[in-house]
């Protein structure tokens, strides 16, 4: 199997919060996006896609004020329940985690099972696009956790699973050219070794890897010059 940069994540305190915190961070206003209704989310999207990433994009994520809370025991994906994560979003806009897309996601989540990680059910899920029907599965724990300080992946696999060409209908074609490209992805991590091993398993490649503190840093080109976003191990 092979897996690849699929999309970073920003948490922010609301969509308006994060579109202010896009424009005079990354100087670029963010694509509309859609709502998660299943997790009383919401989003804004632009395309990061660059050769080294050629799927990549940018989700800003918030809760929904306008959605009812997930019902029953459903947490919110992405630890968005989690009141440090929510009281430090608060404060600014963070990138909190990386989605990762593979081409085979029942035996990615297999092969992180067999070193001990449970990534989570795989959830089917849809939404509305300007390019038609958006259909995947992505991987979500019962508690939401992201795992690893978010330094873990969440697994995603575009496109119904009889799809012929899963990718025909991904985020980054129905959105256009933002001016910002992602040019590296580096994590450092307590558990190194043990993170190195786990995306080594799922095929997943082009990101930096040391033992340290946890973080994330991603490094966009912008019209504002290099900008790199940090998770500063949240």
């Amino acid at each position: 199997m092979t897996s690849q940069i699929d999309h970073l994540v920003v948490m922010a305190s609301s969509l308006e919060a994060g579109v202010a915190w896009c424009e005079a961070t990354l100087g670029i206003t963010p694509a509309a996006g859609g709502e998660h209704e299943k997790y009383g989310t919401h989003n804004r999207l632009f395309k990061i896609a660059s050769p080294k990433h050629p799927l990549a994009y940018f989700e800003i994520i918030a809760i929904n004020p306008n959605a009812p809370a997930p019902k029953g025991s459903v947490a919110r994906w992405f630890d968005m329940d989690d009141k440090a994560l929510q009281k430090a979003v608060a404060e600014e806009p963070r990138l909190i985690t990386f989605v990762a897309s593979t081409d085979d996601i029942k035996s990615a989540r297999h092969a992180l099972r067999t070193q001990g990680i449970e990534r989570g059910q795989i959830v089917h899920a849809s939404r509305k696009s300007s390019k038609g029907m958006l259909n995947w599965q992505i991987t979500v724990r019962e508690d939401g956790e992201r795992l690893f300080n978010g330094c873990l992946p969440t697994l995603i696999q575009w496109g119904k699973p009889e799809a012929t060409d899963p990718l025909r209908l991904h985020p980054r074609n129905s959105l256009p050219r933002s001016g910002v490209t992602l040019q590296s992805i580096a994590i450092t991590h307590p558990s190194g070794p043990k993170l190195q091993a786990a995306y080594e398993a799922i095929g997943l490649a082009n990101v930096g890897m040391e033992t340290g503190p946890a973080n994330i840093t991603a490094t966009l080109k912008t019209p504002k010059g290099l900008v790199q976003l940090q998770s500063l191990g949240l």
